[in-house]
C-alpha cells in the first residue's frame, strides 16, 4: 500500500491538471481553505472528501487511494478477528482504516445502490466485512434484522450470517466496503 502522503500527491497533481486552486477546490468542497491546505500537506483526507473529490473530476475513487484503477477481483484486506459492532464517526480518513487493517487494504469497493422497495439478497462469505456510507441511507440486513446507516455511518460485521444491503433513501446511496480474509 502506497503511503498516504501518496494519495495527497495524487489528489494536488489532480488540482493542478484540472486548474483549480486551493481556495476554489476548498470552497466547491465545503471546506475551510486552511483546512484543505492542512489535507493535502499531509495526505490526512477524510475518505468523504476524497469521494466528492472523485466525483467533482469524475475520476476513479481507488485510483486516488491506490494508484490503481478498481479491480473487483482485489478488494481485500487481511485482517484476523470476529464479532459484529457498529460505530459513527465525523470522518473516517484512510489512514485510520490502514492501521485498523494493518495497512493491508489492497482494494477498497466503491458500491452504489439505487432506492427500492425490493428486499436485500442475502448473502454469505467467511472474513470480516466493513462498510462506510459515503451518500445516503443504506439499511444492512442480517435475516429479519435491519441497521439504518446513514451518511459518516459504519459498521463492522462477521459476514457469515446471511446479510445484504439496500438503498432506504429517496435518492442512490454510495458506500465504500472492504473484505477481511
Amino acid at each position: 500500500m502506497k503511503p498516504i502522503n501518496e494519495i495527497a500527491a495524487r489528489i494536488r497533481e489532480l488540482r493542478e491538471v484540472c486548474d483549480y486552486s486551493v481556495e476554489q477546490l476548498a470552497s466547491e468542497l465545503g471546506l475551510d481553505v486552511a483546512q484543505y491546505e492542512s489535507y493535502e500537506q499531509n495526505g490526512d483526507f477524510p475518505i468523504s472528501v476524497i469521494y466528492e473529490i472523485s466525483n467533482k473530476f469524475d475520476v476513479d475513487f481507488n485510483e486516488l487511494i491506490t494508484g490503481e484503477p478498481s479491480r473487483i477481483d482485489t478488494f481485500q484486506i487481511v485482517r484476523r478477528g470476529q464479532g459484529r459492532s457498529i460505530s459513527r464517526f465525523p470522518g473516517y480518513r484512510f489512514k485510520d482504516l490502514a492501521f485498523r487493517y494493518a495497512d493491508k487494504i489492497m482494494q477498497p469497493l466503491l458500491v452504489t445502490l439505487e432506492p427500492s422497495d425490493e428486499p436485500a439478497k442475502l448473502v454469505t462469505h467467511s472474513g470480516q466485512e466493513f462498510n462506510l456510507v459515503l451518500k445516503g441511507t443504506i439499511a444492512v440486513v442480517f435475516e429479519d434484522r435491519e441497521i439504518i446507516l446513514n451518511e459518516g455511518d459504519s459498521i463492522y460485521f462477521n459476514p457469515t450470517f446471511p446479510h445484504g444491503q439496500r438503498c432506504v433513501g429517496d435518492a442512490k446511496a454510495r458506500f465504500l466496503t472492504m473484505i477481511a480474509e
